[in-house]
């Protein structure tokens, strides 16, 4: 028989919906004496010694459609950019349209002084012609009427077709002497002033074509099996807080021994041109879909020597327990770590309050998400 109770207490703690969760109780005897367990009646639990409750928040599992994806740093890139340089010598004579417009392919750009040339084809026109009628003459006296020689007759032909030949190659030249746009786009330099004298070569100008326009980026070469011509990927620019989709439409076909990765190039409209050559992107290729997956937030797994666990809550108010699971992980992506056994739907992840709860820890579920 006890002699004396010290003390009963009751600690009565309510749920966030309204049920009653703990009741504490201890007998403490006289000297040598042993705790009894008091029953709180319908109001609490019966427990022995003492016992913690903790709050904690939890969420109930559901599947999704999970998408990893493989992000990068890109930088844009013309779709087209051509060099353009002078076919003929001479003197600049005439700026046909300056940097900054924008122009169709074979589209005048500059002139060179054609003078020289222009006189040469008159030239080479005449005697063209007098030679082919010389020609025309001698075969038909040869042919018809059996006069003059053969060598005569043939070194007439020769000298009509070495004349028409020189014209042809006359007019040629005066073609180059106008500087076309090989493509369209836009003439982004120009490198000659009126007055300035080229060579065949000489460099005058650039045209850059930036729609469509492309991304080149880097791949870890550890994707080179996920990544292929027609992948689906995000493009995105920071100094634009612009996003589009676009699909890749180049593969390298070897690594890069500085930093193993291989390049790739996506293209995607840039009818406006705002996308400039050089701007940085943000590039997320898609690398696989798991369909139905358990996704759950990182920071509610925990480390053990054997790998991760989870906590999820069994039970309902004042019978609700913490029961641990071992867990294999899959991919993640961000804060998201898909789940492949372990985990089921429905299940109530512990969410808030995991790093302070063990197996068989009674739980106040304070909320859920």
């Amino acid at each position: 028989m006890i002699a004396e109770a010290r003390e009963v207490m009751t600690i009565q703690t309510r749920l966030k919906g309204g049920l009653a969760v703990a009741l504490l109780a201890g007998i403490a005897g006289s000297c040598g004496g042993e705790a009894e367990a008091v029953d709180g009646g319908n109001d609490g639990i019966l427990i022995e010694g003492t016992a913690r409750v903790i709050n904690v928040e939890t969420s109930t599992l559901e599947t999704t459609e999970f998408v990893e994806l493989i992000r990068l740093t890109g930088i844009a890139v013309a779709d087209q950019d051509v060099t353009i340089s002078a076919e003929e010598s001479g003197v600049i004579r005439r700026i046909v349209v300056d940097q900054g417009t924008t122009v169709r392919a074979g589209q005048a750009l500059f002139e060179i002084d054609a003078a020289i040339l222009e006189s040469q084809v008159a030239e080479a026109t005449a005697q063209a012609a007098l030679a082919n009628e010389t020609w025309g003459r001698r075969k038909r006296l040869y042919e018809e009427d059996q006069v003059g020689s053969e060598l005569a007759y043939l070194e007439a032909k020769y000298t009509a077709e070495q004349m028409a030949a020189r014209l042809a190659m006359l007019e040629t030249r005066l073609g180059h002497t106008v500087i076309r746009a090989p493509i369209s786009g836009v003439l982004e330099t120009r490198l000659v002033e009126v007055g300035t004298m080229v060579s065949v070569g000489t460099a005058v100008g650039r045209v850059v074509s930036v729609n469509p326009i492309k991304v080149a980026a880097g791949v870890p070469e550890r994707y080179a099996a996920d990544v292929a011509v027609g992948a689906s990927a995000t493009v995105s620019f920071d100094v634009l807080e612009l996003s589009m989709d676009g699909t890749i439409s180049y593969v390298g076909a070897t690594v890069n021994r500085m930093n193993r990765t291989f390049p790739i190039e996506l293209e995607m409209p840039n009818s406006g041109g705002v996308i400039k050559p050089e701007m940085i992107a943000n590039v997320a290729v898609v690398r696989r879909v798991v369909a139905d997956a358990v996704v759950v937030p990182r920071e509610t797994l925990v480390r053990v020597e054997e790998g991760y666990v989870a906590f999820v809550v069994e039970g309902w108010g004042v019978e609700a327990v913490v029961v641990s699971r071992s867990v294999a992980v899959g991919p993640s992506q961000r804060n998201g770590v898909v789940i492949e056994s372990g985990l089921e739907p429905g299940d109530r992840l512990i969410v808030v309050g995991q790093q302070q709860v063990a197996a068989g820890d009674h739980v106040n579920v304070v909320g859920t998400r």
